[in-house]
């Protein structure tokens, strides 16, 4: 029988999405030896290594390949962002058909086709993961929309920002799926003073790890709930001592 052992010491992949400012990006950086690959010219001051920014689905694909195939010191790769890759691939795509724009093919089998895209950039990865032991993390940009839930009424939640059969995909692909926000506590209603409840933001930045109303998140390690945002504490709950 083709039955193998699972090897839980494998490299987590990780999707880091939040709230626009939050650090995404500075906590990428302060990840064990990372390399960005950057789609979106976002390191402002931060001293990390990086290729050139990609401009074309096979430009990334390219890095991708040469970080598997020659020597370095990387542990990490991170991809900023995934929405701007999304970008490349509608181009992409939208280059196959002959079209100027995905939204040219119709019935909007244009997404269906980015998908093939996805998977190859996936698949890319996962081979990083598996011949070089690197952790992939994949930044994203945060977006709310409405969820049409079947057993409530809808509500508004905080996602990836991208279209749906792609962050279908992702999400499934992950290992973790980590959304980063500045903390909101609730400020009870005042019955004498006749005011509502209310949420009440402040500066402590925090990672959620598992799915709220609120917003999308999972993980495959059995963390809290609720961590600080900083990547020491991201790694000493998936392997504490």
């Amino acid at each position: 029988m083709n039955i193998t052992a699972n090897n839980p010491a494998k490299a987590p992949r990780i999707v880091l999405y939040g709230t626009s400012g939050i650090g995404k990006t500075t906590f990428a950086a302060t990840c064990p030896s990372p390399v960005f690959i950057c789609i979106e010219d976002g390191l402002g001051q931060l001293a990390v290594d990086h290729f050139p920014i990609v401009k074309s689905f096979d430009e990334l694909i390219t890095c991708l390949t040469q970080l598997k195939q020659e020597q370095h010191q990387y542990w990490t790769v991170v991809i900023d962002s995934l929405d701007w890759l999304e970008r490349l691939i509608w181009t992409r795509v939208a280059q196959d058909q002959n079209k100027t724009s995905i939204e040219e093919i119709g019935y909007a089998k244009g997404y269906i086709f980015a998908l093939e895209y996805w998977n190859r950039f996936l698949s890319a990865l996962d081979t990083l993961r598996e011949s070089r032991s690197m952790m992939p993390i994949l930044i994203s940009h945060a977006l709310v929309k409405k969820f049409n839930s079947p057993i409530t009424d809808p509500y508004d939640r905080y996602q990836l920002k991208l279209h749906e059969k792609a962050e279908a995909l992702l999400r499934e692909w992950a290992d973790l799926v980590l959304f980063a926000t500045y903390k909101v506590t609730v400020k009870p209603a005042d019955e004498k003073k006749k005011t509502a409840a209310r949420g009440v933001g402040g500066t402590e930045r925090v990672l959620y790890t598992t799915e709220r109303p609120g917003w999308l998140a999972k993980n495959r390690y059995n963390l809290p709930d609720e961590l600080p945002f900083e990547s020491a504490a991201l790694f000493e709950a998936m392997n504490p001592q």
